[in-house]
């Protein structure tokens, strides 16, 4: 019998709590007004970490899982089971200012799914916010994970969102690194080490100076 991935793989033991999710839904937050809307759906919530943090910002917040776990780790907000792959999300067209994911379109075979979905239950205006690994910097340890399925690169990313009509696409690559957020200049030293950094190393400050994220936007026409 197939254990819950969210038994395994966020498990205490393998990924443990840490301050790391306040630290980048503020981020975020600030970095893209999401002050200027007033609720959020994160597909993909997980342990809803992140969630909790954009609720304690003051936005209010819905999540949808695979797993139907994920609510007992939510138990002040409500989690809805949704296989984002097959299915449509349970919830009416324009509906939500935000919608949200991180590390979850890689994980998925028909990402196309994802992003119509995502857009019929955005707001007129609204906005998709995506987060996925940047395969150019992590292709030799991008399929350690043997769950991901479908590689981002910049202009692969910008091209899916686009396709799927929404306007005013970007996207970036970004580091998960809180102190170069606040001192920019610094990542011209992790540029400058990158290349020397053992590809599995563990860490985490090295590990993310080569490790890149592709952080995405695009509004709701």
């Amino acid at each position: 019998m197939n254990k819950d991935y969210l038994d395994i793989c966020y498990s205490e033991e393998n990924r443990p709590y840490t301050s790391y999710p306040k630290k980048l839904a503020k981020h975020l937050y600030e970095k893209f007004k999401m002050d200027n809307y007033s609720n959020l759906l994160e597909i993909g919530c997980g342990r809803g970490e992140l969630l909790g943090e954009f609720n304690a910002l003051g936005l209010e917040v819905l999540g949808t899982d695979l797993s139907s776990e994920s609510q007992k780790f939510n138990k002040t907000i409500e989690i809805k089971t949704c296989n984002i792959e097959t299915e449509k999300l349970p919830y009416a067209d324009n509906s939500f200012g935000i919608v949200f994911s991180k590390s979850l379109l890689e994980h998925l075979e028909n990402p196309s799914n994802y992003m119509n979905e995502a857009y019929r239950v955005l707001k007129p205006g609204g906005i998709i916010l995506t987060l996925v690994p940047d395969w150019e910097s992590c292709y030799k340890i991008y399929y350690d994970d043997y769950t991901h399925r479908t590689p981002f690169t910049y202009l692969s990313l910008k091209h899916i969102i686009a396709m799927s009509g929404f306007s005013n696409v970007g996207v970036e690559k970004f580091r998960q690194l809180p102190i170069l957020w606040k001192y920019p200049l610094l990542k011209y030293v992790s540029i400058v080490i990158s290349p020397f950094v053992p590809v599995r190393t563990k860490n985490k400050f090295l590990r993310w100076s080569r490790e890149l994220m592709l952080v995405s936007i695009g509004t709701k026409k």
